[in-house]
């Protein structure tokens, strides 16, 4: 960001014109803009300081001020008001409870929670420009998979918006535009989408959640769909029984379907696809069905050990996070030459081929548009009395992509209640998180160094091994 800025330029410029539409209704760019200001002039009283002056002086500058609301309308509201007041908004999840918020959040340095909307005053003062600077933190989420090590990755203002031009010219997204982000603001993936869109000035069509059901009528003045790459079918089903303006599909994520492009071709969508991580922002795009190059102003490297196929790719730019907050540990790593890495694999690569990915070096799982670390799973379930070793690793699934599945190591003792497995999950787990499959099996498979052997339990699961049996 700072999108809140764009946001009141378009309110002066196309006041009447429709900003953002949700299941709670609609706002124009002036409504929006409105809200925005009123919210932001509210955020003093929460962060406990003196309130800015009509022209911004940024109250909340250098503030982390978590924001955790169901309805997605007024949650872009109280996180762009953030951004208006200067301070660094933190996407949380709406569906955690009390201990969970606690527990995912003691770690990171707040100064406010905003979890119900925030209102204007009474008596509101002109609107506040922007205060913040581009190098200031401008955005934090968590990535998924936080557990009792919670990772919220932090980006500057810079980072986010100085790609929207790029976005812009490579997907052709403009301000006649309508852009259905059908999935939760908690994922940067769909945050990101939102963001760009009100930066742009077209209507973003924001139901919140997926909904296989309200796909239809969600469609009915799309132009242009954010897709985590599973979903991409049913949309493209979904158009063949209504009528739509839909004309390009924006996907981010793991590989596309078979044949998705193709049918989307025949449907008259263009699908822009893009890998990256939340860590990492754009770094590879394919616009045109000939392979992912990297994104404009991103350098890539493929870092491969002596005597290996495969290497970890690595990259370069401006676009790049500024880490995990409060120093939390996870995937990312930096060198002292400006490089970062997430862990993921790819074939040998050289500047002006096509980057050809081969998944995640951290065995991390893609499931309903969130990335899962199995190793947080882990930590969790090993609490429970009775469970020796086990194994977490993704189940293919139609709709999801991937679905968590634990298996757990039984050698000569009866593994714990499934009830008891899945309390655990719940109370230490996000939803994206908790495993939907569960299998026991005598002896884990073991690398010649004796850790269990991720990518081999994965394959046997594939295979219907007999040897790992379900629990129910």
């Amino acid at each position: 960001m700072p999108v809140s800025a764009h946001v009141l330029r378009h309110a002066a410029d196309r006041p009447h014109h429709p900003a953002v539409r949700g299941r709670s209704g609609e706002l124009s760019y002036a409504e929006l803009a409105a809200r925005i200001a009123g919210a932001a002039r509210r955020l003093p009283d929460l962060l406990g300081r003196a309130a800015p002056p009509p022209s911004g002086s940024g109250a909340g500058r250098g503030a982390l001020v978590a924001v955790s609301l169901d309805d997605p309308i007024e949650m872009l509201v109280a996180v762009l008001a953030a951004d208006l007041a200067g301070a660094t908004p933190l996407v949380c999840d709406p569906s955690w409870g009390p201990e969970r918020r606690a527990q995912v959040t003691r770690a990171v340095p707040l100064d406010a929670f905003v979890d119900a909307p925030l209102s204007a005053p009474a008596a509101a003062p002109p609107p506040m420009s922007g205060a913040g600077a581009p190098d200031d933190p401008a955005w934090a989420c968590f990535s998924s998979g936080s557990t009792g090590r919670p990772r919220a990755v932090v980006r500057t203002r810079a980072s986010w918006t100085a790609s929207f031009p790029h976005l812009d010219r490579l997907t052709g997204i403009g301000p006649g535009d309508v852009v259905l982000i059908p999935g939760p603001l908690v994922s940067s993936l769909y945050a990101f989408a939102a963001v760009h869109t009100l930066a742009t000035g077209a209507t973003a069509v924001l139901p919140g959640r997926w909904s296989p059901a309200d796909l239809a009528a969600d469609l009915a003045e799309a132009t242009v769909v954010h897709l985590v790459p599973h979903r991409l079918p049913t949309v493209l089903d979904a158009l063949s029984r209504t009528a739509s303006p839909l004309r390009t599909a924006v996907i981010g994520g793991a590989a596309l379907p078979a044949g998705a492009r193709e049918r989307a071709a025949a449907a008259g969508v263009h699908v822009v696809s893009y890998y990256g991580a939340t860590e990492l922002s754009f770094v590879a795009m394919d616009a045109d069905g000939a392979g992912l190059r990297p994104f404009p102003g991103v350098d890539v490297e493929v870092r491969v050990p002596r005597g290996q196929r495969l290497g970890e790719v690595w990259a370069r730019s401006p676009w790049l996070s500024q880490g995990y907050l409060a120093g939390a540990a996870g995937p990312l790593r930096a060198d002292d030459a400006g490089w970062m890495t997430v862990g993921d694999l790819a074939e040998p690569y050289r500047p002006g081929e096509v980057l050809r990915l081969r998944g995640r070096g951290d065995g991390a799982i893609q499931t309903g548009g969130a990335t899962v670390v199995p190793e947080d799973v882990e930590e969790v379930l090993r609490s429970v009395p009775g469970v020796g070793d086990l194994v977490v690793v993704g189940s293919p699934h139609p709709s999801l992509g991937s679905v968590v599945t634990a298996v757990l190591e039984t050698r000569d003792t009866a593994p714990p209640p499934r009830a008891s497995l899945e309390a655990a999950a719940r109370s230490g787990l996000d939803t994206a998180q908790r495993p939907r499959r569960w299998y026991a099996v005598h002896e884990l498979p073991r690398t010649p160094t004796g850790k269990p052997a991720r990518g081999l339990v994965a394959t046997r699961l594939a295979d219907g091994d007999p040897g790992l049996r379900r629990l129910n």
